[in-house]
Protein backbone atom coordinates (compact mmCIF):
# COMPACT_ATOMS: atom_id res chain seq x y z
CA UNK A 1 0.00 0.00 0.00
CA UNK A 2 1.26 3.30 -0.76
CA UNK A 3 2.73 5.67 1.79
CA UNK A 4 0.87 8.85 0.88
CA UNK A 5 -2.75 7.46 -0.34
CA UNK A 6 -2.91 5.64 -3.74
CA UNK A 7 -0.68 5.85 -6.82
CA UNK A 8 -0.63 8.93 -9.02
CA UNK A 9 -1.46 8.16 -12.50
CA UNK A 10 -0.93 10.35 -14.84
CA UNK A 11 -3.54 11.88 -16.57
CA UNK A 12 -2.85 13.70 -20.25
CA UNK A 13 -4.81 16.49 -21.28
CA UNK A 14 -5.12 17.94 -24.74
CA UNK A 15 -4.89 21.41 -25.24
CA UNK A 16 -7.17 22.95 -27.94
CA UNK A 17 -6.44 26.46 -29.14
CA UNK A 18 -7.96 29.02 -31.58
CA UNK A 19 -5.59 31.21 -33.25
CA UNK A 20 -6.10 34.15 -35.21
CA UNK A 21 -4.37 33.13 -39.05
CA UNK A 22 -3.52 37.35 -39.36
CA UNK A 23 -2.25 38.32 -36.33
CA UNK A 24 -1.09 34.33 -35.04
CA UNK A 25 -2.11 35.00 -31.94
CA UNK A 26 -4.14 32.74 -30.20
CA UNK A 27 -7.57 33.56 -29.39
CA UNK A 28 -9.84 31.20 -27.47
CA UNK A 29 -8.17 28.00 -25.82
CA UNK A 30 -9.71 24.51 -24.03
CA UNK A 31 -8.21 21.81 -22.49
CA UNK A 32 -9.41 18.66 -22.39
CA UNK A 33 -8.34 15.10 -21.13
CA UNK A 34 -7.07 13.34 -23.48
CA UNK A 35 -9.80 11.37 -24.59
CA UNK A 36 -12.17 14.13 -25.95
CA UNK A 37 -11.59 14.51 -29.84
CA UNK A 38 -11.07 17.85 -31.71
CA UNK A 39 -14.19 18.51 -32.81
CA UNK A 40 -16.90 18.32 -30.02
CA UNK A 41 -14.35 21.44 -28.83
CA UNK A 42 -15.42 23.99 -32.19
CA UNK A 43 -18.27 25.63 -30.58
CA UNK A 44 -16.52 25.89 -27.79
CA UNK A 45 -13.77 27.89 -29.10
CA UNK A 46 -15.84 29.84 -31.25
CA UNK A 47 -17.78 31.07 -28.46
CA UNK A 48 -14.94 32.33 -26.72
CA UNK A 49 -14.36 34.92 -29.20
CA UNK A 50 -16.88 37.64 -29.21
CA UNK A 51 -20.38 37.69 -30.92
CA UNK A 52 -19.06 41.33 -32.52
CA UNK A 53 -15.96 40.38 -33.69
CA UNK A 54 -15.76 38.96 -37.38
CA UNK A 55 -14.52 36.08 -38.53
CA UNK A 56 -14.17 35.87 -41.87
CA UNK A 57 -13.19 32.16 -42.13
CA UNK A 58 -12.55 28.98 -40.10
CA UNK A 59 -9.96 26.75 -41.26
CA UNK A 60 -9.77 23.10 -40.20
CA UNK A 61 -8.18 19.58 -40.96
CA UNK A 62 -10.65 17.20 -42.66
CA UNK A 63 -11.41 15.82 -38.86
CA UNK A 64 -13.49 18.65 -38.80
CA UNK A 65 -15.77 17.59 -42.06
CA UNK A 66 -18.64 17.64 -39.75
CA UNK A 67 -22.13 18.75 -40.04
CA UNK A 68 -21.95 19.48 -36.41
CA UNK A 69 -18.57 21.88 -37.10
CA UNK A 70 -20.77 23.68 -40.09
CA UNK A 71 -23.61 23.73 -37.94
CA UNK A 72 -21.38 25.87 -35.49
CA UNK A 73 -19.75 27.99 -37.97
CA UNK A 74 -22.42 28.92 -39.69
CA UNK A 75 -23.92 31.42 -37.02
CA UNK A 76 -21.09 33.52 -37.00
CA UNK A 77 -21.43 33.57 -40.76
CA UNK A 78 -17.68 32.71 -41.43
CA UNK A 79 -16.77 30.60 -44.04
CA UNK A 80 -15.31 27.22 -43.78
CA UNK A 81 -12.41 25.93 -45.03
CA UNK A 82 -12.09 22.08 -44.38
CA UNK A 83 -10.67 19.87 -47.17
CA UNK A 84 -13.23 17.34 -47.72
CA UNK A 85 -12.63 13.87 -46.49
CA UNK A 86 -11.39 11.13 -48.79
CA UNK A 87 -14.54 9.37 -49.12
CA UNK A 88 -16.59 12.43 -48.97
CA UNK A 89 -20.11 12.33 -50.31
CA UNK A 90 -22.27 15.06 -51.46
CA UNK A 91 -24.60 16.10 -48.63
CA UNK A 92 -28.46 16.41 -49.31
CA UNK A 93 -28.04 20.14 -50.30
CA UNK A 94 -31.37 21.69 -47.45
CA UNK A 95 -28.95 24.37 -45.89
CA UNK A 96 -26.54 27.17 -47.68
CA UNK A 97 -23.75 25.25 -45.29
CA UNK A 98 -24.44 21.59 -46.85
CA UNK A 99 -24.48 23.79 -50.41
CA UNK A 100 -20.93 25.70 -50.00
CA UNK A 101 -19.76 22.18 -48.46
CA UNK A 102 -20.51 20.17 -51.69
CA UNK A 103 -19.37 23.06 -53.79
CA UNK A 104 -15.54 22.67 -52.19
CA UNK A 105 -15.97 19.01 -52.42
CA UNK A 106 -16.93 19.49 -55.96
CA UNK A 107 -13.61 22.18 -56.31
CA UNK A 108 -11.23 20.05 -54.44
CA UNK A 109 -12.17 16.90 -56.89
CA UNK A 110 -11.88 18.76 -59.96
CA UNK A 111 -8.95 20.66 -59.18
CA UNK A 112 -7.43 18.11 -56.69
CA UNK A 113 -5.92 18.26 -53.36
CA UNK A 114 -3.02 20.72 -54.05
CA UNK A 115 -4.46 23.20 -56.14
CA UNK A 116 -7.42 23.36 -53.81
CA UNK A 117 -5.41 24.10 -51.10
CA UNK A 118 -3.90 26.74 -53.03
CA UNK A 119 -7.32 28.29 -54.63
CA UNK A 120 -9.42 28.06 -50.62
CA UNK A 121 -6.63 29.51 -48.84
CA UNK A 122 -6.25 26.29 -47.03
CA UNK A 123 -2.28 26.40 -47.58
CA UNK A 124 -2.86 29.20 -45.22
CA UNK A 125 -3.07 27.06 -42.09
CA UNK A 126 0.72 26.19 -42.02
CA UNK A 127 1.36 29.59 -40.33
CA UNK A 128 -1.02 28.59 -37.49
CA UNK A 129 0.41 25.29 -36.95
CA UNK A 130 3.69 27.01 -36.30
CA UNK A 131 2.45 28.79 -33.67
CA UNK A 132 0.77 25.83 -32.24
CA UNK A 133 4.24 24.30 -32.18
CA UNK A 134 5.49 27.52 -30.65
CA UNK A 135 3.23 26.74 -28.17
CA UNK A 136 4.72 23.27 -27.91
CA UNK A 137 7.98 24.70 -27.39
CA UNK A 138 6.73 26.67 -24.07
CA UNK A 139 6.80 22.80 -23.01
CA UNK A 140 5.07 19.51 -23.26
CA UNK A 141 3.91 19.05 -19.27
CA UNK A 142 1.52 20.89 -17.20
CA UNK A 143 2.99 21.53 -13.57
CA UNK A 144 -0.42 21.63 -11.97
CA UNK A 145 -1.64 18.79 -11.14
CA UNK A 146 -5.05 20.40 -10.32
CA UNK A 147 -7.35 20.67 -13.76
CA UNK A 148 -8.21 24.41 -12.53
CA UNK A 149 -4.94 25.14 -12.44
CA UNK A 150 -3.61 23.30 -15.79
CA UNK A 151 -6.57 25.34 -17.51
CA UNK A 152 -4.55 28.50 -15.98
CA UNK A 153 -1.31 27.44 -16.92
CA UNK A 154 -2.71 27.09 -20.51
CA UNK A 155 -4.43 30.52 -20.39
CA UNK A 156 -1.19 31.88 -19.51
CA UNK A 157 1.01 30.31 -21.77
CA UNK A 158 -1.49 31.31 -24.45
CA UNK A 159 -1.16 34.96 -23.01
CA UNK A 160 2.97 34.94 -22.82
CA UNK A 161 2.60 33.86 -26.81
CA UNK A 162 0.14 36.90 -27.47
CA UNK A 163 2.98 39.30 -25.84
CA UNK A 164 5.55 37.72 -28.13
CA UNK A 165 3.91 38.26 -31.02
CA UNK A 166 2.86 41.71 -30.04
CA UNK A 167 6.50 42.41 -29.80
CA UNK A 168 6.95 41.38 -33.58
CA UNK A 169 7.64 38.54 -35.94
CA UNK A 170 10.57 38.50 -37.83
CA UNK A 171 10.71 38.98 -41.61
CA UNK A 172 12.69 37.11 -44.09
CA UNK A 173 13.95 37.92 -47.37
CA UNK A 174 15.16 35.88 -50.15
CA UNK A 175 18.93 37.50 -50.82
CA UNK A 176 20.48 37.51 -54.26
Amino acid sequence: MPKHGGSRRRVWRKIHLGIDEETLEPRAVEVTSSNVGDVPMLPGLLVQIPADEEIARVTADGAYDTRACHDAIAPRSASAVIPPRRNARSWKPDTPRAWARNESLRASKYLGRALWRNWSGYHRRSGVETKMNCVKQLGQRLMPRDFDRQVAEVQIRAADMNRFTALGTPVTLAVG
